[in-house]
């Protein structure tokens, strides 16, 4: 089998008769712990082609028959005496117990592969709390990111990537080796200060995503509350209508297309106010302010969660003719139109407004699925990076005026209609069309011939106030529109 990767899932079971042997010329590589990601991590070794010794409290009952075959489960001090890598696979409370072993330890590589057990700052991390406890030997933290399921499923099903860090270059580049003969791509995190933060990254749950996320409930909470007081509540109270049925379908489908037309836009504001600022400062070698920076670096989440919440506006549009009411409303109507002895009801406004109030929203819902589509890594990196910023860029102005145009087909000329202001209160999609309508008039400004030269040599390194012969771009073979400004990196994807 070819080093670093993995053909066929891991064969567990001891009796296996294509379990690998070890070769007797092979450096053992050590493990201290029988738990359960010694198990995942002996048995990944194995099939990558090392020797493995496993360090029991007690080998008899070390739970050897749940290893490989060809793993050999003895003594810690034994395995610390054939090992020159040792990985310390147990808890951090735990490390207390190995203080005999300080001698046979002396001069070997100890693998770090534990977690903390809660974010916090302040004190010392696991790894260097082990490094003063074996002050002679050369402490490295790394693996502690891989899951014991990524090492028996192989790193094609799991994260591939390993920070490694160590206050030892030999050390270091020892583990680098090993893991890349492991299937995993070694990362190097620095020293071993920065084990703290290692330690702290499988703990943190989606942290670039409490914003975006709280950005939709709280703006979900707002258009809910809104549509409920102006659609449920007021009718209730001023003339005694019960319309609490609606509440569970027709008021969160209300909601849905209101915060994912103002998540679309918030994706590429930021853009927009990064850009003025180009031109405010004259030049591109300011930082942006923390928050800005932050705003620019979370828009793929933001057009993550504004597509979730357009499929799911979707979904509900599609299940509003199949209510019980929405029956009795039809058959209500039907029967009102007999005893009215009207014989045709169309009216052609509005077949021609819902008829173009549907064609936009499927063509919206379409190229929005195209930008999450292209957001994955595995699709984004087949394309080439003007592909890519052209689907991410034009194709997401694209995606947000069709958006704005199936808000405003639905409302129609309804924002006119004294009618629908009742106690003051405009319909909801009054409310979510002025952002969206900004941002599109901002980059409509942004693409103006002189503004957008302008921008363009700034990109290039022009600065205002310096008198630095400059070449504009058009003379310079590129007269190509500035795309989005992002967070440093010159990406201006929404979905990144």
């Amino acid at each position: 089998m070819p080093k670093g990767e993995m053909k066929k899932p891991l064969l567990l079971c001891s009796g296996d008769p294509e379990s690998p042997l070890p070769d007797p010329g092979v450096p053992a590589i050590g493990i201290l712990g029988t738990g359960d990601f010694s198990r995942s991590l002996a048995a990944r070794l194995i099939v990558s082609g090392h020797r493995v010794v496993v360090g029991s409290r007690n080998p008899r009952r070390g739970g050897s028959s749940l290893f490989p075959a060809a793993v050999e489960v003895m003594s810690q001090q034994e395995a610390a005496v054939h090992a020159d890598v040792l990985f310390v696979a147990l808890f951090p409370e735990h490390y207390s117990t190995l203080a005999g072993l300080r001698g046979a330890l002396a001069g070997k590589v100890l693998v770090d592969v534990s977690n903390a057990a809660e974010l916090g700052r302040g004190r010392p991390s696991n790894a260097e709390r082990l490094a003063d406890l074996f002050p002679e030997s050369d402490v490295v933290k790394a693996f502690n990111v891989i899951s014991a399921w990524a090492l028996l499923a192989g790193p094609r099903d799991g994260n591939r990537q390993v920070p490694i860090c160590s206050n030892s270059e030999r050390a270091k580049n020892v583990v680098t080796e090993l893991s890349r003969s492991m299937g995993f791509v070694p990362m190097d995190a620095g020293r071993l200060s920065s084990a703290r933060n290692v330690e702290d990254a499988p703990l943190r749950l989606f942290p670039s995503w409490r914003g975006p996320i709280l950005c939709a409930l709280g703006l979900f909470l707002f258009f809910y509350t809104y549509n409920f007081v102006r659609g449920v509540l007021l009718p209730y109270l001023v003339k005694g209508q019960n319309l609490f049925y609606r509440l569970p379908v027709e008021t969160v489908n209300s909601a849905l297309p209101a915060v994912a037309l103002e998540m679309l836009a918030l994706v590429y504001l930021p853009g927009l106010l990064a850009a003025l600022l180009q031109l405010w400062w004259g030049t591109k070698y300011w930082r942006f302010p923390d928050w800005l920076d932050c705003w620019l670096r979370q828009r793929k989440q933001l057009g993550l969660v504004s597509f979730f919440c357009a499929a799911l506006h979707a979904v509900y549009s599609l299940c509003l003719p199949m209510r019980r009411s929405a029956r009795y409303r039809l058959l209500n109507a039907a029967y009102k139109q007999v005893q009215d002895k009207v014989e045709n009801s169309w009216v052609e406004e509005e077949v021609w407004r819902m008829e173009l109030y549907l064609s936009f929203g499927i063509l919206a819902l379409g190229v929005m699925s195209l930008l999450a589509i292209t957001s994955l890594p595995s699709v984004g990196n087949a394309l080439t990076w003007r592909e890519f910023t052209f689907i991410q860029s034009r194709l997401g102005y694209v995606a947000l005026t069709i958006t704005t145009l199936h808000a405003l087909t639905f409302g129609w000329n309804r924002a006119f209609d004294p009618a629908q202001y009742a106690l003051y209160l405009p319909p909801s999609f009054v409310l979510e069309l002025p952002l969206p309508c900004a941002v599109l008039l901002g980059r409509l400004g942004l693409a103006l011939p002189c503004v957008a030269r302008r921008l363009a040599c700034i990109r290039r390194g022009w600065e205002s106030g310096r008198h630095v012969r400059f070449q504009p771009p058009s003379e310079a073979g590129n007269s190509d529109t500035p795309e989005d400004v992002s967070d440093g990196g010159g990406n201006p994807a929404m979905l990144l």
